[in-house]
């Protein structure tokens, strides 16, 4: 693999300052660093330097103007303090959501003292652009083939105050929350509390859940907010958080089935996928690797350096939303500069995670696309919902599985489809959906089969006096004529003729 020019991190060091910086251990606001790099480097060079929140605005627009072919920048909304939640997008179309696709978003600095993962990815975003001008093969297949958004900063309100104070200073409470003292990662719907009683009534779809009317009435931070309708908007199909503490990779659900039980493995329906995922970014992580007892998080070995976020510890709140298109996969991840590999191979390596499992589009008789159909994976109940092109993405572990598609107004489609042990690309599975027959067709044959005079006494009950109802007036020819202004149907006028006995139900035409 080509790599980039590194920028010796000591370089940018106030005087009294003894080695190389590392972020997640040293906070300080009074650091700045150089505006342009040193003459005699060449553009592709990463500098490993701390960032405020005005250099890492400056740094991401500036890799997106030098990768414009394939990187743009946007923002999701503001903090309370104003301060733009700014996003880095690469693509080979940037700014738009390309047909079988698929969509990856890795958030940082929810917590603001938490900067591991604020810097990891202002890293990242230079990765791939300096990767991608110096002709990597796999980071060019990745940025044609992927729509990747990166937002470093969550809460930029938290990161100012931890770094004003320093980390000599401040506790590890300085900075967490935002500006309104809300724990961003507390702050979002419990919708798992929902799932667990869903998944317990017959019938009921424990997926799609709507967000709670009383959610609304408490304090929804902005940042919050603006992840919600970046959500909504855009059809993730696989996502991750980036937090700094304890060595070891968490997966959802986050709250425990048993509220009494501080610690209850959780699993989602996605649970096998999701430790694959799981898995996929431990183990070519060299500090998850470390078998050494000695090591930085080391109690977590015994679990292989990923764990149920339940299993861990329950609470509600969390980001790990469920969202209708997206399987999400939020990290907690301690080492910097090997995470950038790992995050790399969580999407790419030998196989491209977000591209296992199956691919498609959902269509019409005719080829037009029906947004918003339903996938269904027999034995999953975790559904997915087509992008309005009517294409989706359906992460799958490995094994057969039978998929269904169906939508309103249509009959479904299933299909069975199975998943190798390897893949390095999602398998193309497309339905098309066949419309159910209108109502009044099914009315027609069963009329034509029944006697009228047999169909008014069923419905009027005997005649006067107890006499038989009368014979049916018009011949069969001509009750199959529609109607003198041919908007109704033939048998339109015979019913409205019956009085306040007619059927109410049948004439809703």
């Amino acid at each position: 693999m080509a790599w980039p020019y590194f920028l010796d991190c000591a370089r940018y060091f106030a005087p009294e300052e003894d080695g190389c910086f590392d972020p997640l251990m040293l906070l300080r606001g009074d650091l700045e660093v150089e505006e342009e790099p040193p003459s005699g480097l060449p553009p592709t060079f990463i500098r490993f330097a701390h960032h405020s929140y005005a250099q890492m605005g400056r740094v991401l627009r500036r890799t997106a103007a030098r990768c414009p072919e394939v990187a743009r920048t946007y923002s999701i909304g503001r903090s309370f303090d104003g301060k733009d939640l700014l996003v880095i997008e690469f693509s080979s179309r940037p700014g738009q959501h390309e047909l079988l696709e698929p969509e990856v978003k890795l958030i940082g600095n929810i917590h603001g003292n938490e900067v591991a993962g604020r810097e990891l990815l202002i890293y990242l975003a230079q990765y791939l652009c300096s990767e991608y001008l110096l002709g990597n093969p796999r980071i060019q297949r990745l940025l044609n083939t992927t729509r990747i958004h990166l937002l470093p900063s969550m809460n930029p309100d938290g990161y100012e105050v931890a770094a004003a104070e320093g980390a000599g200073y401040n506790g590890w409470t300085s900075g967490r929350q935002n500006a309104q003292n809300l724990d961003l990662n507390r702050n979002f719907p419990d919708l798992t509390s929902e799932f667990y009683r869903l998944a317990s009534v017959r019938g009921a779809r424990p997926d799609h859940i709507p967000i709670p009317q009383d959610y609304w009435w408490g304090k929804v931070a902005p940042e919050t907010k603006a992840i919600m309708k970046w959500m909504r908007s855009t059809p993730f199909v696989l996502s991750a958080s980036l937090h700094g503490g304890d060595l070891v990779v968490s997966y959802p659900f986050d709250y425990s089935k048993n509220p009494l039980q501080r610690k209850m493995f959780s699993p989602t329906p996605d649970e096998k996928m999701f430790k694959l995922l799981a898995r996929a970014y431990a183990d070519v992580h060299p500090m998850m690797m470390d078998r050494s007892e000695n090591r930085c998080g080391g109690n977590f070995l015994k679990h292989g350096s990923i764990i149920n976020g339940a299993d861990w510890y329950s609470f509600t709140g969390g980001g790990k939303l469920a969202h209708k298109r997206t399987v999400c996969a939020p990290l907690t991840a301690h080492d910097n500069q090997a995470a950038i590999h790992g995050v790399l191979s969580y999407r790419g390596a030998d196989e491209e995670k977000v591209h296992r499992g199956i691919k498609g589009v959902v269509m019409d008789k005719f080829g037009k696309p029906v947004k918003n159909a339903r996938v269904l994976v027999k034995g999953i109940r975790h559904d997915i919902t087509t992008a309005p092109d009517g294409d989706y993405w359906r992460l799958l572990p490995p094994g057969s599985h039978v998929v269904i598609a169906q939508a309103p107004g249509y009959a479904k489609v299933m299909k069975r489809v199975t998943i190798p042990l390897r893949m390095k690309r999602a398998g193309r599975v497309d339905f098309i959906l066949q419309p159910l027959g209108t109502g009044p067709k099914k009315f027609l044959p069963a009329l034509r089969r029944t006697a009228f005079p047999r169909s008014r006494a069923m419905l009027l009950g005997p005649g006067p006096q107890g006499a038989p109802p009368e014979p049916d007036p018009e011949p069969p020819a001509v009750r199959r004529l529609p109607s003198a202004g041919g908007s109704k149907p033939w048998w339109w006028s015979y019913f409205t003729s019956l009085g306040p006995h007619r059927p109410r139900w049948l004439l809703k035409y």
